[in-house]
């Protein structure tokens, strides 16, 4: 409804009056092409978005001034917003922290804005606090009233997420979040999946079981999350070998150093909506140097 009535208070001028919400003035001015009209997928181009606190308003394109925008100007073009991120860990977070150190160097257009985990001494929560990461504890698990998972979800609604990122958090994901946030989970597993996957395979087992299969290969794979461990749809793997006389720690760090990169680089295609979904489920990252190629 805000969005109808900021739309319909477009003048012929272009020019858009203040809007007060929550005791707060937005000063929202456009461009004189901007005119009340219904949106046409014809345009050519998509609705721009102008977030406040809470809500979203689209602004949509006056046919009689299309002239006035650049030709070069389409849909691939329009920058994306910057995502809003929650990640959830239970350990050292190193994953955790290679995002993280992303969102600050500029290859994740995103921010993380909270940081889940169910161990509040853990190394990752330590580094969000000292980077001034609000952490959220969950499961609560010696608390008298209980941080319920519908309680999470609302905080995370509340801090407008876009996606939440699983980087070695391990509980089952509660199916709340499963279905609040559908097709914005994500998780890394430390083997080639749909392989050493499943409840217990966490850690160093996972090594192990690779090592002791006879596996010539290892590697990450993240995957979209479901409301079982390690099941939901694949979107990235990168592979490394399995060397002969392997220890689970020394394959352990071999495939830890490509989950870093391989973690990173599928964030920022999220951050930057670069993700197709095929007819038959299967996510898709299309490449930032050629959109026609798919990795």
């Amino acid at each position: 409804m805000e969005a109808q009535r900021l739309l319909s208070r477009l003048s012929t001028n272009g020019s858009v009056p203040f809007i007060k919400e929550k005791g707060m003035l937005f000063d929202i001015s456009t461009p004189c092409f901007l005119q009340p009209t219904k949106w046409n997928s014809t345009f050519g181009l998509a609705p721009c978005r102008i977030r406040s606190n809470r809500r979203q308003y689209l602004c949509a394109v006056s046919s009689s001034k299309i002239q006035d925008i650049p030709a070069d100007l389409g849909h691939h073009n329009l920058k994306p917003m910057r995502k809003r991120l929650a990640v959830f860990v239970s350990g050292g977070g190193s994953n955790f922290k290679a995002i993280h150190a992303g969102t600050l160097n500029g290859s994740v257009l995103g921010d993380v804005v909270v940081l889940v985990t169910n161990k509040g001494g853990c190394g990752g929560a330590a580094y969000a606090k000292e980077h001034g990461i609000p952490v959220v504890l969950f499961p609560q698990t010696k608390e008298p009233h209980q941080f319920s998972p519908g309680d999470l979800v609302t905080t995370l609604r509340e801090l407008d997420v876009d996606f939440i990122l699983l980087a070695g958090y391990l509980k089952l994901i509660p199916v709340e979040l499963v279905q609040h946030f559908p097709k914005r989970i994500l998780n890394i597993h430390p083997s080639l999946l749909p392989a050493f996957g499943g409840k217990g395979y966490y850690g160093l087992k996972v090594h192990k079981a690779v090592i002791a299969s006879g596996a010539r290969y290892s590697g990450p794979t993240i995957h979209f999350v479901d409301e079982e461990y390690d099941t939901g749809r694949i979107l990235a793997q990168r592979t490394v070998p399995v060397c002969a006389f392997d220890t689970p720690e020394e394959l352990a760090a071999r495939v830890l150093h490509e989950e870093h990169q391989l973690y990173v680089d599928a964030v920022a295609a999220l951050c930057e909506d670069r993700l197709i979904w095929r007819d038959d489920g299967v996510p898709l990252i299309r490449s930032k140097a050629d959109p026609q190629q798919y990795n």
